[in-house]
């Protein structure tokens, strides 16, 4: 399998316009699970806003019960916030992390995010694939 490169770009985030490109890092494994990637610059700070998603489409009820089991704390060692997004066709979770300059560090940091990532994600289908009855119920309340 070939490497995936992703180029990480500098948002306006008056006019939501990607202006710059900061980066470009390889990724060997999980790259599916990038909904999208940019830099926001915070007070002279950038932080990277990694969006991330599911690796295949979920059911109705799987939806709800995939934000139920996920636990955002598993990135607490690297974010500095995660946010769940439900607004979409699939689940989102934004993970907001400190831009470096060191590329080495940047790949690192996005690999370990990716696989930290599958992981919840894995788990999370393992704990929910009984589960149906109890959201499919819910939907019917």
């Amino acid at each position: 399998m070939e490497d995936t490169f992703i180029v990480i770009m500098l948002k306006n985030s008056q006019t939501g316009f990607l202006e710059t490109e900061l980066g470009s890092y390889k990724v060997a494994e999980n790259e599916n699970l990038i909904h999208n990637i940019y830099v926001l610059e915070n007070n002279s700070k950038k932080e990277v806003y990694m969006r991330l998603s599911v690796c295949r489409e979920l059911l109705d009820w799987e939806f709800s019960a995939v934000f139920d089991y996920y636990d955002i704390d598993v990135f607490k060692d690297i974010a500095i916030k995660v946010i769940e997004d439900d607004e979409g066709y699939n689940p989102i979770w934004e993970v907001v992390f400190e831009f470096t300059e060191n590329d080495d560090e940047m790949e690192r940091i996005i690999e370990n995010i990716l696989k930290i990532h599958r992981t919840e994600l894995d788990e999370v289908y393992e704990e929910i694939k009984s589960k149906e009855s109890d959201y499919s119920n819910e939907d019917r309340v």
